[in-house]
């Protein structure tokens, strides 16, 4: 550790430095509206719209060759790995394996969800604000020396792929794991011509407005990134994804592995960093990548030759690897105490109510059973620890009953006796994804464990799609004239799942709200589901709220006020989403 401290003070100082030379108006936020210029369309869905005569991958070689990178990315030695669900954490597993392995990593993932810096990790941590603007403002400022009718600027993604392999040639990594941004045969990322390994995650139906609306489309869009001759590895498939992924091995002479689940038992006891038993997939997939790229760079047998059997037990560099990797939004537990926000540790005082927030970025069918499956779990696991303060409590038994949501404590502390406990779900999704496909899974996956949310509340997200903010960027308290159209007819699926109801369920329009400073009363969070009557217009179950700060704030209150109540908030369907509520608790 001490050695990357001074190696990091010594690149810190010759950072600063470089940085006197630049205008003082090249500021944090200056470059944020850079990268918001480069947006080219205004939502998810609707077309690109890029000038110029070349080619997206033209394009891509021409800003490489600008920047004079294009010789340079073989020596990045990359791990390429595309797939649906569980890119990232893949990516982090292998991230962390090989740092442990004592290797200095550079790992390229996407999107962010605070600041676009996290996109772009040098051993382990995001990018520095001085390092990122010294990168930043060198390529920008290069493409913009070059661009012309027939070459503009790069559209946002394209241009964080090119920042991404500027910034990892020029920190000199010794190896780069790029995660694809969507799909594979056309993404900005698939200018990599040699890889060292690639990886396929788990597949789904997710993108299928640009992938294909079958398996077998989307399949082949992912094994797009396959090199002739370059091992690639992945997990078990549907066979219609499956029978893809060889065919496309088989044209390219592509060795391709199918990796079983990792076996707990190797774990040694200890646990992987990464919550949900689906992890056990991505880090099997991320130990053979590692173990590839380590055999191919002629580092495995230097590395190990002093350990006992690598090959079949689990090497202690790998172990710290899986058990330290970190990705946020991902199966992420937050503890927030009022205005103190803990994240990753229970909050320290017991003087108001428990307000935990359960961060998935879920948004496909696959990803929304996992993270259903993992939350029920989570919330079950902390129902044998009530007191989420530093100091435990034992209770020997526990009954909860859904409706008012009181935990009983038949024995144990008396200060958990009579605990109210609800469980909220936070929602929102893209209009280009299917709620009528989400919402059902989450709701009959968290049934099935035994779990029910005794609220939902739909909101909008402070994210836009046309611009880029950093964790600094100011956040409107509220927004007037929000269309919360969208959110209504969440609203009104949620309640026709809820009360299993068929056809329209209509809303009595007194029910809608008509300002963006309205929220619900107190009341709202103890009425009994029961009560709950869609055709009257009393909607118990559901609220709208047309501010998500406003929406935190409220739900801070609530547990100020009263010290018996226990919130469990789930915050899915949208990174976007995820991305907004960490924000709003880490100030």
């Amino acid at each position: 550790m001490s050695s990357q401290v001074m190696e990091k003070t010594e690149s810190n100082v010759a950072v600063e430095d470089s940085l006197r030379d630049l205008p003082l108006s090249n500021s944090y936020e200056t470059a944020m509206e850079a990268l918001s210029s480069l947006i080219t369309r205004q939502k998810r869905g609707t077309p690109s719209s890029v000038g110029g005569k070349y080619g997206k991958f033209d394009r891509m070689q021409m800003y490489l060759k600008i920047l004079n990178l294009e010789e340079h990315i073989p020596e990045l030695k990359i791990i390429h790995v595309a797939g649906t669900k569980g890119k990232g954490s893949t990516c982090a597993f292998c991230e962390a394996i090989l740092r442990e392995c004592g290797f200095r990593t550079g790992l390229f993932t996407s999107p962010h969800l605070i600041d676009v810096r996290e996109r772009f990790r040098i051993d382990g941590f995001d990018i520095s604000e001085d390092k990122f603007l010294l990168h930043f403002w060198d390529c920008w400022n290069q493409l913009k020396e070059h661009v012309s009718d027939d070459l503009p600027m790069p559209p946002l993604f394209q241009f964080l792929t090119v920042l991404a392999f500027k910034i990892f040639v020029c920190e000199k990594v010794d190896v780069a794991i790029i995660e694809v941004g969507l799909g594979g045969k056309r993404d900005s990322t698939n200018v990599i011509k040699e890889p060292v390994v690639c990886g396929i995650t788990p597949l789904g139906m997710d993108h299928t407005e640009v992938l294909g609306n079958t398996l077998g489309c989307i399949a082949s869009h992912k094994a797009g990134i396959f090199k002739p001759q370059v091992p690639a590895f992945t997990v078990h498939q549907l066979s219609e994804a499956m029978d893809v992924l060889h065919e496309k091995a088989h044209e390219l002479a592509v060795p391709l592995k199918v990796v079983e689940p990792l076996d707990h038992k190797k774990l040694e006891g200890s646990k992987l960093s990464l919550s949900g038993d689906h992890q056990f997939t991505n880090a099997a997939l991320a130990v053979s990548l590692c173990k590839c790229w380590l055999q191919r760079t002629g580092n495995w047998e230097k590395i190990f030759q002093n350990q006992d059997n690598p090959e079949s037990n689990m090497p202690e560099a790998f172990l710290r690897g899986l058990t330290t990797a970190h990705l946020y939004g991902r199966a992420q537990v937050v503890h927030d105490s009022s205005s103190n926000c803990h994240f990753g540790s229970a909050p320290a005082d017991n003087s108001s109510g428990d307000l935990i927030f359960y961060l998935d970025g879920a948004h496909s069918p696959e990803s929304m059973e996992v993270c259903a499956k993992w939350f029920s779990s989570a919330v079950q696991e902390s129902k044998q620890l009530p007191n989420l303060s530093s100091s435990s409590h034992d209770v020997e038994s526990m009954k909860e009953v859904w409706g008012n949501g009181y935990i009983q404590s038949e024995r144990g502390n008396t200060n958990e006796s009579n605990k109210i406990s609800k469980k909220i779900l936070l929602f929102n999704c893209m209009e280009v994804r299917d709620p009528q496909i989400l919402l059902p899974q989450l709701v009959s996956t968290c049934a099935s464990s035994g779990t029910y949310f005794s609220k939902a509340i739909f909101v909008p997200s402070i994210s836009t799609y046309n611009k880029v903010t950093s964790g600094t960027s100011a956040i409107p308290s509220g927004i007037s004239n929000q269309d919360l159209s969208w959110q209504f007819s969440l609203q009104r699926l949620w309640e026709k799942i809820i009360h299993g109801i068929e056809g329209d369920v209509v809303l009595d329009e007194s029910s809608k709200l008509d300002s963006a400073e309205t929220l619900p009363p107190r009341e709202f969070l103890y009425e009994d589901a029961s009560r709950c009557s869609p055709a009257d217009g009393n909607l118990a179950c559901s609220s709208v709220i047309s501010s998500l700060p406003l929406t935190i704030k409220w739900l801070r209150d609530c547990v100020r006020e009263n010290p018996t109540l226990r919130i469990r908030v789930l915050v899915t369907g949208s990174l976007h989403l995820v991305g907004d509520v960490l924000k709003l608790l880490k100030r």
